[in-house]
């Protein structure tokens, strides 16, 4: 068997950064399955992707945007005549929190 890409001891320091309690049983198995995983990962090397055009999503995600122009903001008094209730040049709405003074 080729030199593990992972060791024991390394998965247990993992594991105790993450606050997991590994048995030994549940180390070992996990030091398989990284090891299978990091073994796959090293395939990936292999590959020539010289002329594969990197993307950044899988699908096509066009997301045209308006133009940014400024425009007149509304005026105070026209937005609160659309409130239901407004109170010192803001809206008026109901208590959410009690405040002890």
């Amino acid at each position: 068997m080729a030199d593990p890409k992972i060791t024991l001891e390394q998965v247990l320091h993992v594991a105790k950064l993450a606050r997991l309690t590994l048995s030994d049983e549940e180390a070992r198995q996990m030091q398989e399955q990284l090891d299978a995983i990091l073994g796959y990962m090293e395939g990936l090397d292999d590959l020539d992707v010289s002329e594969v055009t990197p993307t950044f999503h899988s699908i096509p995600m066009d997301a045209p945007l308006r133009p940014d122009v400024p425009e007149r903001c509304s005026d105070r008094s026209e937005t609160l005549a659309q409130a239901p209730a407004s109170e010192a040049g803001g809206y008026a709405v109901p208590l959410v929190l009690e405040v002890n003074s």
